[in-house]
């Protein structure tokens, strides 16, 4: 057998002789090729040493492995140990040369040379064992070169890590975490899906809750508005809030005033500015009649607050005094308005007759301070009063749209004008007032509205209602029960001074008197009419006081500001 640790030997030249405790083969040297005793065995490993061995005579329990005789040993240590006898199975004792031979380094895997002394060997010192597969149960533990005998030292490089698949655990340990992951991002998402349904289904029935809570305050559901109402709306209209100011514009030059009433219906969102005519008939405390342009000029704002408040059933909260100089300045901190214009208006400083208007007649005309007064207290030759008091709303309403929303700016203007306001208005109540009307007229949400008077300065009860119940709600204001009755009175007698005699009459009566004006026809017979039940003994009251009989009186619709209305016809015969 030729072998890699025995080159150029023939395959004869071993022969088995039995095998170890580890069941590997043991050879030795056929006895024909036996060497001469001092003749050194070739062997392409082997290194020289000092010093041969070989003992015979040893006993098989004392044997020990020398570096060729068993096998080799590439773990020798340094120390040199007599060369034992091999066990021989079959009991021969001779037939080859067991003379001195030269000593062999130790085998070493790697082809490194024993820095040590030489190890003990088999007494069959050219005992050899070639390389051959070990058991099944060892190739795990002997596959690698240099791998160590039993008992024997142990380095680094004789150990054979099996490696582990650490590729494949980090991928399944990944894969677990990714998965996980996505599990948790899934039910994270369906959380956040669910709390967003239900943020959605809350926001969506607190608007609902609050839409209907919202039509239910402006009397707009089925069932509840003013349209449904037995009582025609006076109840819806009554029960809505507003807050009143009452602005007299005086011109400082020309003469005259101009009074409007600005109305804020906080209930239903709307602003107003009424425009009152100078020739509405009011009732002074002392019972005397007078006219709205006299109570003004003459009484002062608080006599004349009141009288309104009397003639049409409001309640105004402060009077503002607004001469022309300060509206000049007023637009003007502004920034000029926009006013949809309706005549040509001269220049009214300008002695040149030639010269051109200073306000133009157009839609969208740009307006200052100057051209603004201008225009609000012009009144062209033929015109009808009201043409000019319709034309200071326009401005009123530009200011408006122009002014500050904010409270606190729109006060800042009001302290910037320098007025000098009656009391209990303050400039910080003007100012929040005014910001109020000044959103509902940026909104869109402001009108002006002409209240109706007759020639003789009474309100119509068919022509007023639209104002004075709807916008001012004049019917709102109950009288207390201890209050005097108004009692509303028109003259249809043909006779002017039948209206002066019936208001003393009815004065001295303990009863309220409200100037109806005179009739533009006359009325044969004389009529007492009271809408509520309530009121029905207080008109026979009013009847036997005018001297009128009693079956003058019925039920009926009466003017806005007024528990009784009379309609003194020729029947009537005031007491001389």
């Amino acid at each position: 057998m030729n072998d890699g640790y025995d080159a150029g030997h023939g395959d004869d030249q071993y022969e088995l002789v039995g095998y170890d405790e580890y069941g590997r083969p043991v050879y030795r040297q056929a006895q024909g090729h036996a060497q001469p005793g001092h003749q050194q065995q070739y062997d392409p490993y082997a290194q020289q040493q000092g010093q041969q061995y070989g003992q015979p005579g040893q006993q098989y329990g004392q044997q020990q492995y020398g570096q060729q005789g068993y096998g080799y040993d590439p773990y020798a240590t340094g120390s040199q140990q007599p060369v034992q006898q091999p066990y021989d199975p079959y009991g021969s004792q001779g037939g080859y040369d067991t003379g001195q031979q030269p000593a062999q380094p130790p085998y070493d895997p790697y082809g490194r040379a024993a820095t040590s002394g030489p190890q003990p060997r088999v007494a069959e010192q050219t005992a050899h064992i070639p390389q051959q597969a070990g058991p099944p149960g060892e190739r795990e533990h002997t596959d690698h070169p240099g791998a160590a005998e039993p008992g024997g030292d142990y380095r680094t490089e004789q150990f054979a890590f099996v490696e582990e698949p650490t590729g494949d655990s980090e991928d399944v340990i990944d894969w677990m975490k990714f998965t996980e992951n996505r599990t948790e991002r899934r039910e994270e998402a369906r959380r956040r899906a669910r709390s967003r349904i239900v943020a959605l289904v809350v926001v969506l029935a607190l608007v609902a809750v609050g839409g209907v809570g919202y039509l239910w305050y402006a009397g707009k559901l089925p069932g509840l508005s003013s349209s449904d109402d037995k009582s025609g709306g006076t109840t819806t209209a009554g029960a809505q809030k507003r807050d009143v100011i009452a602005v007299h514009l005086h011109d400082t030059k020309g003469g005259g005033t101009s009074t409007a009433l600005l109305v804020n219906n906080t209930t239903t969102k709307q602003g107003t500015a009424v425009l009152v005519p100078n020739a509405l008939a009011l009732t002074g405390d002392d019972g005397s009649t007078t006219t709205l342009a006299k109570s003004v000029d003459d009484e002062g704002p608080d006599a004349t607050r009141t009288a309104l408040d009397s003639a049409l059933g409001t309640d105004i909260e402060g009077t503002w005094r607004l001469d022309t100089p300060y509206l000049q300045i007023l637009v003007d901190l502004v920034g000029n308005i926009d006013v949809d214009t309706d005549a040509d208006v001269p220049d009214p400083e300008s002695k040149d007759k030639g010269a051109g208007p200073l306000v133009h007649k157009g839609e969208g005309q740009t307006l200052s301070g100057k051209m603004a007064v201008a225009y609000a207290t012009y009144r062209g030759k033929g015109e009808d009063a009201n043409a000019q008091l319709q034309r200071f709303g326009q401005v009123m309403q530009g200011v408006l749209r122009k002014m500050s929303s904010d409270p606190q700016g729109a006060t800042t203007t009001v302290q910037t004008l320098g007025l000098i306001l009656d009391p209990p208005l303050t400039e910080k109540d003007l100012g929040t007032f005014l910001a109020g009307l000044s959103d509902r007229a940026k909104g869109g949400d402001f009108k002006t509205a002409l209240l109706p008077v007759q020639d003789g300065g009474g309100l119509s009860a068919e022509a007023s209602d639209s104002v004075v119940k709807d916008v001012l709600g004049g019917t709102a204001k109950s009288p207390d029960k201890d209050a005097a009755v108004s009692v509303f009175v028109r003259n249809a007698t043909g006779e002017e001074d039948r209206t002066g005699k019936a208001r003393v009459v009815l004065l001295n009566g303990g009863f309220t008197f409200v100037s109806g004006g005179t009739a533009s026809g006359t009325e044969t017979a004389s009529k007492v009419v009271y809408a509520e039940a309530a009121d029905k003994e207080n008109a026979v009251q009013v009847a036997k006081t005018l001297g009128l009989p009693t079956d003058a009186v019925s039920q009926g619709k009466v003017s806005a500001n007024a528990r009784v209305s009379v309609v003194l016809g020729q029947d009537y015969k005031p007491a001389s």
